[in-house]
């Protein structure tokens, strides 16, 4: 399945916020979102479940303006946004300032807490966190889990330590035990292959904002399940900063265009002061 493929219509309505709506205290009009996804190829009824869904889950809130249905943005919704931004305009997806910490984070549950364990581990992976050993599981840098272990429930249970490496470690070894990088290094791959065509001719306005729109959802994707891992320990041909080049690159050139077509399609109205 390919990165365009797998796009999922609330990463797409979630990258789609992150541009358009983040930091400039409005809300956009339902029909604007359900045009602008129609050409990205998602039907008028996938749009209008999403932005019910989304509204249910705490990301989304409405505010009707005469007739019209516009959404706006939760403080929960903005600060997966601005994670996001981070990840791409300030993290970025190769590590080059690893100072040889890494974050050890052991735990010990019960045999039938099997939920936890679960809930748990994919929380870890997903804050870049591989295993070591089965209850003990390391990222690199200093990863804050505080927040992450309180809402499991389980900080009696878990223990967190800042380590290096011993001199004689051999560190490329241990990163290819614990993690499982051809995927993404395949994922890059698959990325940079994919998006370097684009990087000429111009599009229209209108199919250049919804180019912009699935560049940003994949790449965020990728970059989501990345660990960042010391690139001074990968291999030496590992393709994420070859992807950040072609991102960077096809992005400057959509979005002169992109910005032309949202300020023609898209119907926005300042949030009201007793919704914000």
């Amino acid at each position: 399945m390919t990165g365009e493929e797998s796009l999922r219509p609330q990463s797409l309505l979630l990258t789609f916020l992150g541009d358009q709506v983040l930091g400039r205290d409005v809300c956009v009009y339902s029909g604007s979102v359900i045009d602008v996804f129609e050409r990205a190829g998602v039907g008028e009824q996938a749009t209008r479940s999403t932005l019910t869904r989304m509204v249910n889950r705490g990301l989304l809130r409405r505010q009707r303006e005469g007739r019209r249905m516009y959404f706006g943005l939760t403080e929960h919704s903005r600060a997966v946004l601005h994670d996001g931004e981070r990840r791409i305009w300030h993290t970025g997806a190769v590590n080059r300032d690893w100072d040889g910490t890494w974050t050890l984070l052991g735990f010990s549950l019960p045999e039938s807490w099997q939920r936890q364990r679960h809930d748990l581990r994919s929380k870890l992976t997903w804050s870049g966190f591989g295993p070591l050993f089965s209850g003990l599981w390391i990222a690199p840098g200093e990863t804050d889990v505080a927040e992450l272990v309180s809402e499991l429930g389980l900080s009696a249970h878990v223990k967190v330590f800042r380590a290096h490496a011993d001199a004689g470690m051999d560190i490329g070894a241990m990163i290819e035990e614990t993690w499982e990088l051809s995927e993404l290094a395949a994922r890059y791959e698959e990325f940079a292959q994919r998006w370097e065509g684009r990087e000429s001719p111009l599009p229209d306005p209108e199919d250049a904002l919804v180019l912009r729109l699935r560049l940003h959802a994949e790449w965020l994707g990728i970059i989501r399940g990345d660990p960042r891992l010391p690139v001074k320990h990968l291999p030496d041909d590992w393709p994420a900063e070859r992807a950040e080049k072609t991102f960077r690159t096809v992005h400057d050139r959509l979005t002169p265009l992109a910005r032309e077509a949202s300020e023609r399609l898209l119907d926005l109205v300042p949030v009201r002061p007793d919704q914000a």
